[in-house]
């Protein structure tokens, strides 16, 4: 089936960058010059001086969204606008990502394509998780990763970590990650995880630190659930490095991936590996 015409583009741009003004008027007559009608989110448009749209509005109202920043922008993007159920691309302003993978200098010729639906659509795994506190219910998603962890340097943890509710592992260290492909890249590629392809629907459980060197990488199958608590100390989860929720001793939370996807615009001729291979220096 072929992708729609692309007419109308939200923008949202990076966070506590008022110089990135130039760029997104740059941006704007790119789109322009292609009869895209451009609009920029309220709180991006408060930063530069420029009449903005509420985000909901936004997501509603557009074909797709472009931020303007890094990864961290576009991961944000993705989250709250996740149940609006639009594609989204990202131009970097700076150095290549692994999911901003336009440049400035590309943009007219990938802005003449989305007019004609000459892309592709990219549908990457979202973790779902609700967080279960003694006193709320937490509904979460996280695009890369989900991670358990200790509140302070001073002490390990124990993660208690069931399987479809069978008992799995104990982990003791300073935590566990849970990432989706698209977070394999991230801090479970530090933490000695291993690299998912993008469009796979599995997810890891990488754990940081263990006190056991015996404690491995796993990847799971994406029909899988999973629940981790700790039974003896406090801790912390944090969502896509950007948002954290404390927990409590006997808090628990349950992940799965989510049934519906993150949809990334790229261009046809996007190649993972040869981005996987700019970024991380690999055959050099």
């Amino acid at each position: 089936m072929k992708n729609k015409s692309i007419k109308k583009v939200g923008v949202i741009l990076r966070p506590s960058t008022p110089e990135l003004k130039d760029s997104f008027y740059t941006l704007k007559k790119i789109f322009s010059k292609h009869k895209i009608e451009v609009y920029i989110e309220s709180i991006s448009g408060g930063m530069i001086d420029v009449m903005g749209m509420e985000f909901d509005l936004l997501c509603q109202q557009c074909d797709t969204l472009v931020t303007l920043g890094g990864d961290g922008t576009l991961i944000s993007a993705v989250r709250r606008s996740f149940h609006f159920d639009i594609p989204i691309f990202g131009v970097y302003a700076g150095n290549l990502g692994f999911l901003a993978d336009v440049s400035m200098e590309e943009l007219d010729a990938f802005a003449q394509n989305l007019t004609c639906g000459n892309y592709r659509i990219d549908e990457r795994s979202v973790l779902e998780a609700t967080a279960i506190k003694k006193d709320q219910e937490i509904k979460i998603h996280a695009f890369n990763d989900i991670v358990f962890t200790r509140p302070s340097i001073s002490n390990m943890i124990h993660v208690e970590t069931l399987v479809d509710n069978k008992a799995f592992n104990t982990y003791y260290g300073d935590g566990v990650i849970v990432s989706t492909p698209t977070g394999s890249t991230a801090y479970n590629l530090s933490a000695g995880g291993p690299v998912l392809f993008p469009l796979t629907r599995v997810f890891t459980l990488t754990p940081i630190c263990p006190h056991s060197l015996t404690q491995r990488p796993v990847v799971l199958p994406g029909e899988f659930s999973i629940e981790m608590k700790t039974s003896d100390s406090k801790a912390v989860i944090i969502i896509d490095g950007q948002d954290m929720h404390e927990f409590e001793a006997g808090d628990s939370i349950h992940i799965k991936l989510s049934e519906n996807h993150a949809k990334l615009i790229h261009r046809n001729e996007f190649n993972y590996f040869e981005v996987l291979k700019e970024k991380l220096g690999w055959g050099e």
